[in-house]
């Protein structure tokens, strides 16, 4: 082995040197040809979800041509539901991407556009926002210097810094407040943690300001705390619909005929019962003024009430959600926004379901995870802002390739 090493114009030092420049040559060769590109972009945690954070100016200004580069970055369509050939893993909370740009808004610091990616079809669905990855936003902001020169000095006490995010998606203002370090990047480290994620970190603060009509313009878009759902084949359900921080569809687990803590995985493979839901959604998007064929809004969540024990606990409320035809996890970040703002509407199923939740400011809701709490409030009847915490982490930052070939 050594003397073959040592002879012709092969050395370790030549291959270590040559080696370092044909892997660069590789992958430049590759970025340049014409099927396979990359964009810049961060790998980030947010909250219970994970997904892309990208700069605005990295993609095409025509977001119409954004489809091809952001599905096969994803590793969409797959139609065995696994997205190996990109960064998605497989379910709607890790298939994600956030835009990010600087804001020429006067009360704003940044836009954002979210992105969620269809995991067999390559689709993209802009049509709500994720609370979840709301949460990196600010950071990856910060970090990424798109952030104004004076923002740290906004009066923040000592090591915090608060962001004024404009959401293209809902059109709605969301300040962002979270750790810095002494460089003035963001400081993932502390001791807050989360249900559905390992471990702890620093807490990041979400306040959504006036969140009420996200997609239709009104808490209640059909005017009624309670409606009833007419299904393709003639049955009817009760449901509450209400649009706060993003639409949902409200239901009990008692008329669909499941325990209110039915598993994930025996909700998701039960077909029958999730084409049913699907109808439900289907319907009710209808009733809102919402496109029916778009999958991420409004979301269908399936409550019931705590047990003694959980009541106990402070738990007051239980639910089960879907997201993108998936029996989510946990539970979508603004769908608990509006489940907890919900809880103070008169008449509606939230409010009927919640116990020992009247005059509180926040509620704790229980999810397939573990809990979430979630505050929101009240000025003579209006939702002034809705409150949630939450944790990020950078998990990685380096070219994303993608092809346009399939």
């Amino acid at each position: 082995m050594s003397s073959f090493l040592k002879t012709g114009s092969l050395t370790i030092e030549s291959i270590r040197k040559t080696g370092v420049t044909l892997a660069t040559s590789k992958w430049s060769t590759m970025a340049r040809s014409t099927s396979t590109k990359s964009f810049p972009a961060t790998f980030m945690r947010g909250g219970t979800s994970n997904g892309l954070m990208i700069h605005r100016k990295d993609l095409p200004q025509d977001e119409s041509k954004w489809r091809p580069i952001l599905s096969s970055a994803m590793g969409s369509p797959d139609p065995y539901g696994r997205q190996l050939n990109g960064m998605g893993s497989g379910i709607s909370s890790t298939s994600k991407i956030c835009v990010v740009s600087r804001s020429d808004r006067e009360d704003a610091d940044i836009d954002y556009t979210f992105v969620q990616v269809g995991i067999k079809d390559g689709s993209l669905d802009m049509a709500g926002n994720c609370g979840n990855m709301s949460s990196a936003v600010g950071p990856f902001a910060l970090n990424e210097d798109l952030l104004p020169a004076h923002i740290k000095f906004r009066g923040n006490e000592g090591d915090e810094v608060m962001v004024r995010m404009f959401n293209n998606n809902t059109t709605k203002i969301i300040h962002s407040t979270f750790s810095v370090n002494s460089e003035t990047r963001y400081e993932p480290s502390g001791t807050y943690s989360i249900d559905g994620v390992p471990g702890t970190a620093s807490r990041i603060t979400l306040s959504f300001l006036d969140p009420a009509g996200a997609k239709t313009g009104k808490a209640l878009p059909t005017g009624s705390p309670m409606d009833t759902i007419h299904l393709p084949n003639g049955d009817t359900i009760d449901g509450s619909l209400t649009d706060i921080a993003n639409p949902g569809v409200f239901v009990l687990a008692s008329d669909l005929g499941i325990p209110g803590v039915i598993h994930p995985d025996a909700l998701g493979s039960n077909t029958e019962l999730m084409a049913r839901l699907e109808q439900i959604r289907q319907a009710s998007a209808r009733m809102m003024g919402l496109d029916p064929d778009v999958q991420s809004v409004p979301k269908v969540v399936v409550l019931s009430k705590p047990s003694e024990a959980e009541a106990a606990e402070g738990v007051n409320i239980v639910c089960r959600a879907l997201s993108m035809q998936q029996a989510h996890k946990a539970v979508p970040l603004t769908l608990a926004l509006n489940l907890g703002a919900s809880c103070s509407f008169p008449g509606t199923l939230a409010q009927q379901t919640a116990v020992n939740a009247e005059g509180r400011e926040s509620v704790v809701i229980a999810h397939a995870s573990g809990k979430v709490e979630v505050g929101s409030v009240m000025i003579e009847g209006k939702i002034e802002s809705a409150v949630l915490h939450r944790t990020a982490r950078v998990l990685m930052k380096g070219e994303v390739f993608y092809t346009l070939d399939g």
